[in-house]
């Protein structure tokens, strides 16, 4: 074996871009450059023969020396046509290898000079058996593939020489430009046949796994296709069968419903898990109405919508100011939330428990949070709940069952993060359907909620990004550890003039509106407002306010349209023709001093009220009777304060043995309306001190707190709901136990500027402040 150097030759060179051409192949080729279609008429001038040889880069246009392969490829040009577009196509057959050895300097194209290169191989019994070999792989690979015809293969099984044996092979594979530009290279035939073997073989590997991919996608494809078919027939049946387009068409629905929302990877899973379920049930089954709701309700809840934050301090101020007068700290609170929110970017829902009586504004207070962040506001009233479904959710075993309220919320709000009110929390109860207060604390625990689970829903719900404020009336109502889980934010109510601001700025104007009155249509003043206030309420809220203005808009109303009036002026002394008669009086609750009666304060779930304690002393054998539907506390209290005046008879100056000669009876007043609480015992011994003695009771003053049997005054609840309460009441003086002063910051500065409060430790100062000489009786 061997090769055959022939002599130096001077040609034209033909660069080829993504193309080459072996010896004794015929191909066709456009020539369109410049320079390669002069070369191709310079060569059709000579011997009609020229190099071709591949360029290294597509990409080049004009081509350097180093940019062409030194092995080409000399060519007979057979045929040759002049196209339209100044393009000559050329009919070419490879005659042998040549190697550029010398460019020759031309600018018209390019010349080379160049060393034929002739195979002269023996067919040696290896090289036989290297040509059967590859010829076997190529069978296969025919097989395999449909570019290579049979004919081809014919072609190529005839050839005897080793050479071109493997050059017409090569020639009919699509292997890369640098693999055939090898073969091109490989001189030596034992060498080029290995190499070629090679590269079928991996050929034939890449047409395999292409044939195994095709087999796979085909499969798929046909199970597709199966599967659309008998949908489509599924539909066409319903449809024959009048069931608009019945179970199919509703789980194609639900299947698009599904992809357009963005659910977590374990919601999506349960839905289309369930989605598949219903696909297979009947159209009449009774469970598929149960499926198709639990879809629904998967598909619904906005698992990845969460509306954005707008953190504006200023306007948030703005918002809250306009939208309420006075509750300070509340507004304070949602402030500070805000700012944090801004530093720290992300924060974990806090849940504020809004505690007041009625009308003060709760309510109103978390839909204004809810706008300063920009957020969805939704509400949830728990009020007289007693089911633990109502917060959990039902489990998916009958017809009609659904999630909790805090999903259906979420649901209603269409984000994740909306403010949700969670109205009355103390007012749940708990009976054999379960304990709804229980459930509370998953859904308001920081540290459980992202994870909260609905019995209906059966995948978590994240609900760490909710924002919560609850209300209640009272504190003693909602359980320790769900009270434990929440911020507490006390609202106790209002004073005169914070109640005639708020009807200046919200509820007349509010009220006006709701009857179709124009601004100037009714006009009140300030003086007419005082007069409802002090007259006609006496609450810790507003709402009785509201409720008078919307009774003086009404028969204004009826004034302008019966009268054919322009506009209604009240003035202060018309207020009764349109309330009636006053239901309370304002100023001093005792026109005197009395004896045997004192003003005690009392706490109630509406807010602060005064409490008459009135005492009789009559002939008798020692009895002590209780009557004003007083409740166990108030009863004890009565028995302390008992007690304790029969220990201090001496310094009294009480007959000994008073108590077994007279009858005492204590009465509390408003008999229908049950009475309770640990603040009485002052009132009460005060009262008994009192009526004993013969020494009046101060009008001004009304007093709270708890006795011990050695006069000791225990500290209260609710000081400033109280001190509202004796201020409506036209009190001048607050005695209240001493261990209770610092509640005197809560109370506002002007209550504290018009009233005088006394800290007591002792019911000896509390005499001494409450009771007044005979002389001074009036």
């Amino acid at each position: 074996m061997g090769l055959k150097l022939a002599k130096e030759r001077k040609l034209p060179l033909l660069p080829l871009r993504g193309l080459l051409v072996y010896p004794s192949m015929v191909l066709h080729l456009d020539v369109g450059r410049e320079k390669s279609v002069k070369a191709l008429e310079q060569a059709m001038l000579e011997e009609q023969e020229l190099l071709l040889s591949s360029q290294k880069e597509n990409s080049i246009e004009e081509p350097m020396h180093d940019d062409i392969y030194r092995i080409g490829t000399i060519v007979k040009v057979r045929q040759m046509l002049r196209l339209p577009n100044n393009t000559i196509r050329v009919l070419v057959e490879g005659v042998s290898r040549a190697k550029i050895t010398e460019y020759v300097p031309n600018e018209q194209y390019y010349e080379v000079k160049v060393l034929i290169i002739k195979d002269e191989t023996d067919v040696t019994p290896e090289i036989e058996a290297l040509m059967r070999t590859l010829l076997t792989q190529f069978e296969s690979y025919v097989s395999l593939s449909k570019k290579v015809t049979q004919e081809t293969l014919s072609t190529v099984s005839d050839i005897e020489e080793p050479g071109r044996f493997a050059d017409v092979m090569a020639s009919h594979l699509p292997i890369k430009l640098k693999d055939k530009q090898h073969l091109l290279e490989t001189l030596d035939v034992k060498e080029r046949l290995n190499e070629l073997l090679n590269l079928l073989n991996n050929e034939s590997e890449v047409l395999n796994m292409e044939k195994k991919i095709n087999s796979q996608v085909k499969k798929q494809i046909e199970k597709t296709q199966k599967e659309y078919y008998l949908r489509e027939q599924m539909k066409a049946i319903q449809k024959e069968l009048g069931d608009k387009e019945g179970r199919a068409g509703e789980v194609e629905e639900l299947r698009g419903k599904l992809k357009e929302i963005d659910a977590p990877e374990k919601v999506a899973e349960k839905a289309n898990k369930e989605i598949d379920r219903l696909e297979k049930m009947p159209a009449t089954s009774a469970e598929g109405s149960v499926v198709r709701n639990y879809v629904d309700w998967l598909l619904s809840v906005p698992w990845s919508k969460q509306s954005e934050d707008v953190l504006d301090l200023e306007r948030a101020e703005e918002i809250l100011e306009a939208d309420h007068y006075g509750l300070e700290k509340p507004k304070e609170r949602v402030l500070e939330y805000l700012a944090v929110q801004q530093l720290v970017k992300q924060m974990k829902g806090p849940i504020l428990c809004l505690v007041g009586p009625p009308g003060v504004g709760k309510t109103s207070l978390a839909r204004s949070i809810a706008k300063s962040l920009d957020r969805q506001f939704v509400r949830i009233s728990l009020g007289g709940v007693r089911d633990e479904a109502e917060i959990r959710g039902h489990r998916r075993t009958y017809v009609g069952a659904m999630p909790g309220r805090i999903v259906q919320s979420l649901k209603t709000a269409d984000t994740m993060n909306p403010v949700m009110l969670l109205d009355e929390i103390d007012k749940m109860a708990n009976d054999f359907r379960g304990d709804p207060a229980s459930a509370l604390l998953e859904v308001l625990d920081p540290e459980q909620n992202h994870n909260f689970s609905d019995h209906f829903m059966e995948v978590p719900v994240d609900l760490s990004h909710v924002m919560f404020v609850t209300t209640a009336n009272t504190v003693h109502n909602i359980p320790r550890p769900l009270l434990d889980r929440m911020e507490l934010i006390s609202l106790a109510g209002y004073t005169e003039l914070e109640k005639l601001e708020i009807a200046l700025r919200h509820l007349l104007g509010k009220q006006k509106k709701a009857h179709g009155l124009e601004e100037e249509q009714l006009q009140l003043s300030n003086e007419v407002l005082k007069k409802v206030i002090r007259l006609y309420t006496r609450e810790a809220g507003v709402r009785q306010l509201e409720q008078q203005l919307a009774a003086i808009c009404r028969k204004a109303a009826k004034r302008i349209v019966s009268e054919k009036l322009d506009h209604v002026v009240i003035k202060p002394e018309e207020v009764e023709d349109y309330l009636g008669l006053p239901r309370y009086r304002y100023g001093q609750s005792e026109d005197s001093h009395q004896i045997g009666m004192v003003t005690g304060l009392a706490w109630t779930e509406v807010g602060g009220d005064t409490l008459t304690i009135e005492v009789a002393i009559v002939p008798g054998s020692g009895k002590l009777l209780l009557t004003g539907k007083l409740g166990d506390v108030m009863k004890e209290s009565a028995q302390a304060a008992f007690s304790y005046v029969r220990s201090k008879a001496e310094e009294l100056q009480l007959e000994a043995g008073f108590h077994e000669k007279l009858d005492i009876h204590i009465h509390v007043p408003e008999g229908a309306i049950p009475k309770d609480g640990p603040s009485a015992g002052i009132s009460m011994a005060t009262a008994l001190v009192s009526a004993l003695t013969k020494q009046y009771v101060s009008k001004d003053v009304a007093m709270t707190g708890e006795i011990t049997l050695r006069g000791r005054v225990l500290p209260i609840g609710g000081l400033k709901e109280k001190s509202l309460a004796a201020h409506r009441a036209g009190i001048k003086k607050v005695i209240f136990p001493h261990d209770n002063i610092r509640d005197l910051e809560e109370i506002p500065d002007m209550i504290r500027e018009e009233m005088t409060f006394v800290p007591v430790k002792h019911l000896d100062e509390v005499l001494m402040h409450a009771l007044v000489p005979h002389e001074s009786q009036n």
